[in-house]
């Protein structure tokens, strides 16, 4: 796989572009993530025409939503900052971005919980930054996060496992035929959907089985919506148990009944949050090499992201 095209907040990667002249520069962003991402980086204060350094701005609120307003002068920049980040979006269009990575609290690239002050100068952290708000109504499936979320290690391996998804149905459908790419795309991660969400996977399972009578476009169009509504569906270790349990089903007539409690001891474990989720993985991957299981050996399910990440040593 190609590397990933990700957006990102210029000052997480260490550019100088923060009001005061500095950055907030990420090293696992930079270092460790972005040994598998092509990072588009965006500065929506510098790129729309503000220099650097500059005065600070907040949110303020407003019966139309809220402002974006220097502190000290009371300078309003919200209708230069909203030209220019609808135009930045649909430029952000070629870039076929698989998502973004955005800067936490920032008053123009918030994605969430910004403060936004009331007249009386008190701060009620529920607002969006004007830039985020404008890319994520403009690509709504797009997965979307957080520096400071990204420390949770639940939503940073749901998040990471979401761009290498997509990443990967994109390229799976690059070529003419359709339908036979949808199959196999989805032959090839029915459990990683599952492992988000069991409704969304019955309704990709219906559509799968009607791809031969769709219109190719419009089976990718609706293959696509459904898939990336799947994977904003956080998993569950109870989620991942459901998954684990359905994959030892094919090892029954293999597994002796003392491996089979084993495993279904550690399952419950970490169902229990006893047990990492890398715990019961490593051991169905052992019964996948041992017997060579066709099925299984086929699922991303089983290897979603490079292990390097270690993704699924923390949930």
């Amino acid at each position: 796989m190609d590397k990933i095209p990700l957006g990102i907040s210029s000052c997480l990667l260490g550019q100088a572009v923060r009001y005061d002249g500095g950055h907030k520069l990420d090293t696992y962003l930079r270092d460790t993530l972005g040994r598998y991402l092509e990072y588009v980086p965006v500065c929506p204060e510098v790129e729309c025409g503000l220099g650097v350094p500059r005065e600070a701005m907040r949110l303020v609120a407003d019966a139309l939503g809220p402002r974006l307003v220097t502190i000290r002068s009371g300078i309003d920049h919200t209708e230069k900052m909203l030209a220019w980040a609808r135009s930045r979006v649909a430029a952000l269009e070629k870039e076929e971005l698989c998502g973004f990575i955005f800067k936490s609290g920032s008053p123009s690239s918030g994605m969430e919980r910004v403060k936004v002050y009331g007249p009386k100068g008190i701060p009620v952290k529920n607002g969006v930054g004007l830039f985020a708000g404008v890319f994520m109504q403009h690509f709504p499936l797009l997965p979307v996060e957080d520096e400071g979320r990204l420390n949770d290690p639940s939503l940073r391996e749901n998040f990471i496992e979401s761009i290498f998804a997509l990443k990967a149905w994109r390229e799976s459908v690059q070529g003419g035929k359709i339908a036979g790419a949808v199959v196999d795309y989805h032959t090839r991660n029915k459990l990683l959907i599952l492992s988000h969400s069991p409704k969304h996977y019955q309704a990709l399972g219906r559509l799968v089985a009607e791809s031969g009578r769709m219109d190719a476009l419009q089976l990718k169009e609706q293959y696509e919506h459904l898939l990336m509504e799947a994977l904003h569906v956080k998993t569950t270790p109870a989620k991942h148990a459901n998954v684990l349990q359905h994959m030892l089903g094919y090892f029954k007539t293999q597994l002796g009944q003392d491996e089979k409690q084993e495993l279904l001891e550690i399952i419950d474990q970490h169902r229990n949050g006893i047990l990492p989720l890398i715990v019961p993985i490593t051991l169905i991957r052992h019964y996948v090499r041992r017997f060579n299981q066709p099925y299984l050996k086929q699922q991303t399910y089983v290897n979603p992201h490079p292990l390097e990440l270690k993704l699924r040593n923390h949930v």
